[in-house]
């Protein structure tokens, strides 16, 4: 509690830090330190560690040790996943771990059902049409289920040689396929269409032409291995 005044003494109230108020008639001395309100202190925020996409050893990820030849989706005749109408065929697994990855199911390699020598069939059937483009795989990740896909590679080929073109989605880069296993540089080669890279979420721009980050490329695959070089799709808008 504050001090009763008992200092009589005559000229000006100085008593350290002090001040003299008036309490009921008398005067006392307080210390203004003690009775200033006490501001809460806000808590620190914690650091948030971004989490990014796996990045595999060249050769570390191979087809066959982890491909159940599953298929996630299959959808005919569509209009957004390339260019064209197209039949996009979604395997089934995808060790890159994308955060905000658009098909989380698919990234689970027993996700879907079996791949089929009816299921290729239909998809022959429905390329047949006039008006289809061609073809789409995407996933999850179709450079980890290679076999799925040279065999309907191959058979889409045989049947059309290149009179539908063949896209393809990967979270492996360009330059990163190059240096991987056979099969998925066997895959690389005879496609039309590469679109490239991990899906950044810092990145993300629903904008973009066929794309989900900006740091994805759509790769005309049969120029880029004449240049030796990536060659953007000339008709690439944004």
């Amino acid at each position: 509690m504050p001090s009763r005044d008992e200092n009589n003494q005559e000229g000006p109230d100085v008593r350290g830090n002090l001040i003299k108020i008036n309490v009921g008639g008398e005067s006392i001395f307080v210390n203004p330190n003690e009775y200033k309100p006490k501001v809460a202190k806000k808590p620190k925020a914690k650091s948030q560690t971004v989490r990014m996409p796996k990045n595999p050893k060249p050769g570390e990820w191979k087809s066959e040790d982890y491909s159940l030849h599953k298929i996630a989706d299959y959808k005919p005749f569509n209009f957004v996943d390339g260019e064209g109408v197209r039949c996009s065929l979604y395997v089934s697994g995808c060790l890159f771990d994308c955060p905000g990855c658009y098909n989380l199911a698919a990234q689970n390699f027993n996700y879907g059902k079996p791949y089929t020598q009816e299921l290729e069939d239909q998809i022959i059937a429905d390329l047949s049409q006039d008006y289809v483009q061609g073809l789409t795989l995407l996933g999850g990740e179709p450079f980890l289920n290679t076999w799925v896909c040279l065999k309907l590679i191959n058979r889409v080929r045989k049947e059309f040689g290149h009179k539908k073109d063949i896209w393809s989605w990967s979270g492996y880069t360009w330059d990163e396929l190059l240096q991987e296993t056979p099969d998925k540089v066997e895959m690389l080669k005879k496609i039309d269409i590469l679109v490239d890279g991990r899906f950044l979420e810092a990145e993300k721009d629903l904008t973009l032409q066929f794309r989900g980050s900006s740091n994805q490329r759509i790769i005309d695959v049969p120029k880029s291995l004449a240049a030796g070089k990536p060659v953007i799709w000339d008709k690439l808008v944004r």
